[in-house]
């Protein structure tokens, strides 16, 4: 009841000031005066220790960790029981796919795989192993509660900073530890706990697979870890080309609550893009978004074969990302798409294509590049070329080394 008392007499408070409520109506409308409100009672509540992703007791510390390993090495072909520790996903999360590729790869060995979830707050698992099975069904791995402690497997993959202080903390046993790194998680933060605390796992002491050149050099330049690297890859088998589509519009993967995934900085490019272009069809997919000044048919959620659809329909699309460079991109290729990326060292360290729109990352730069892919003249033999120069392996090259890392780390040479 207190928290409740608390949330009540914050809203009392600021709605207290009639004349300023009042002005904030009129000039703003009700949905930013609930927005004011809600910001006022989030900041009396303290409310930002939400989004400490650890409990203080799940907190590993590198200058104190002494994990165990084995004393002996099992011997090969005999098959492995690996563990993989992740938060919960949401339908159709992206990073994800990625890992649970991983994990498939390593079922289809021969080794048994298990999910440890890690929840701050303690989920349903039996709803959040249902997530698992309805979108991901390839996936044969038991799901487990990471709370209840890891143990009986060979070896444990951190998947996240987050899981990686759990493995720390939680696997006591004897067994190999790695950590499957998508992106140099740090950069997530301002300079502050959350960057160092994350920063720290990569002095844990396990063995790290890195996604893309992008992490690797951050590894080695930032902390001094050397670490295992693979290359991305993109599912072409979803994501192509369809016959007899015309292509009309752009789109806007929209996340406004990653800030590395710069929807502020779109939404400032659309408002510009829709003044040069007002007959272009402006498409947003991820979250529905309020508040925008332009018009836009918004999507939702989509499956990839319903995201490949609108690809389809699309001359270019602006696939923002201020650390690893976004799977959007060669996706967005493969359907023929033109991606509109934001400049930096970081996105070309693994995106090398002719056919990428690389711009300067503020609201006219963006606008800009947009307006010159959808003004060509030559959109359609432009999406088959875009289409065309993507990469046919897939992920295969990938899981073929993960598999191969996990299992030199856990059998030896």
């Amino acid at each position: 009841m207190s928290a409740v008392g608390a949330l009540g007499r914050s809203v009392r408070r600021f709605g207290s000031n009639a004349a300023k409520a009042a002005a904030i109506m009129r000039d703003d409308g009700p949905l930013v005066l609930a927005q004011r409100a809600t910001r006022f009672a989030y900041t009396r509540l303290d409310a930002g220790v939400l989004a400490e992703p650890l409990r203080d007791a799940d907190i590993a510390d590198s200058t104190l960790l002494d994990l165990p390993v084995p004393d002996t090495r099992p011997q090969r072909p005999s098959p492995l029981r690996i563990g993989w520790v992740t938060i919960p996903p949401s339908p159709g999360s992206g990073g994800h796919t990625t890992l649970f590729r991983m994990v498939e790869a390593l079922e289809q060995a021969g080794h048994t795989c298990e999910l440890y979830l890690y929840d701050r707050y303690g989920g349903d698992l039996r709803q959040q192993e249902r997530v698992i099975r309805q979108w991901w069904p390839g996936l044969r791995a038991g799901v487990h509660d990471a709370a209840d402690g890891i143990a009986g497997v060979d070896a444990v993959v951190a998947s996240s900073w987050d899981t990686a202080h759990i493995v720390a903390k939680r696997s006591a046993a004897p067994m190999r530890r790695l950590y499957f790194i998508q992106d140099y998680e740090p950069f997530f933060y301002a300079r502050g706990s959350m960057y160092s605390l994350a920063e720290d796992t990569y002095r844990f002491g396990f063995r790290c697979i890195a996604l893309g050149d992008m992490v690797g050099d951050l590894l080695r330049s930032e902390v001094g870890v050397e670490a295992d690297v693979t290359e991305f890859g993109c599912d072409t088998s979803v994501y192509r080309l369809l016959p007899e589509r015309r292509r009309t519009g752009v789109v806007l993967y929209a996340r406004p609550a990653i800030p590395r995934r710069g929807y502020w900085l779109a939404r400032l490019a659309l408002e510009r893009f829709h003044e040069l272009r007002p007959d272009v069809d402006i498409h947003l997919y991820g979250e529905r978004v309020k508040g925008l000044t332009f018009p836009a048919i918004q999507h939702g959620r989509l499956t990839p074969a319903e995201l490949n659809e609108l690809y389809n329909e699309s001359v270019a699309g602006l696939a923002m990302s201020f650390t690893n460079i976004s799977l959007v991109a060669e996706e967005m290729l493969a359907a023929g798409t033109i991606p509109i990326v934001n400049d930096s060292p970081h996105s070309r360290a693994d995106l090398v294509n002719e056919h990428v729109a690389w711009a300067t990352p503020t609201p006219q730069g963006i606008a800009a590049a947009l307006a010159e892919a959808v003004a060509r003249p030559d959109i359609d033999t432009r999406a088959a070329a875009a289409a065309q120069s993507v990469r046919r392996f897939g992920w295969s090259r990938a899981q073929a080394d993960v598999v191969r890392i996990v299992e030199h780390e856990v059998y030896g040479s």
